[in-house]
């Protein structure tokens, strides 16, 4: 038994503390922000989005970062606020490059549960707009559809769970996600 602030606490209950997150992953455009808010909200945790902690913490927007700093520099940082993030009881969208740092990725793991949000090419295709705007790290000459195909081994690696988003509605893939953790 340990204790934690006069509580005495079973190893299950202390490893249930360390777990207690939910860190989705998946490409730009599968949903991450919209269902991670909602799915928050469901369970009464709070909110985390990495991207926006990266902007507050570097005082940029992401594709600023990228266009002054470059991809290596900027998945550098991404990497390392990451890897940085602390907390219980949170839902927390990654940015879609989050899984090419293990450093992160192995962090993530550790503190909570990694669901990978899946949705087909055509279907990022559709959902998203200017690349550049939404702070997408692509390589110059690399097209949408080469970046999806790199990363799908990425998320399905360090995923717990994968959820298949294709055709249905935020509420559903809320309720699939939820059932595990009410």
């Amino acid at each position: 038994m340990h204790t934690l602030d006069n509580k005495k606490l079973s190893d299950q209950d202390i490893i249930q503390e360390k777990h207690d997150n939910i860190i989705l992953v998946g490409m730009p455009g599968a949903g991450k922000s919209t269902i991670g808010v909602v799915l928050a909200k469901r369970l009464g945790y709070r909110f985390l989005d990495s991207d926006l902690l990266i902007q507050e913490t570097y005082n940029k927007l992401l594709h600023q970062m990228i266009e002054q700093e470059g991809i290596d520099a900027f998945l550098e940082k991404e990497g390392e606020v990451n890897a940085g993030i602390t907390g219980h009881k949170q839902v927390i969208a990654t940015g879609g490059s989050a899984i090419y740092s293990n450093k992160a990725m192995t962090h993530l793991k550790e503190i909570g549960t990694v669901i990978y949000l899946r949705l087909s090419y055509e279907s990022i295709e559709q959902r998203l707009g200017d690349l550049n705007q939404r702070g997408v790290t692509i390589k110059e000459g690399q097209t949408l559809k080469g970046l999806y195909e790199e990363r799908i081994p990425y998320y399905e690696q360090f995923a717990d769970r994968c959820i298949d988003c294709e055709n249905k509605s935020i509420r559903e893939i809320v309720t699939e996600i939820a059932e595990d953790f009410e």
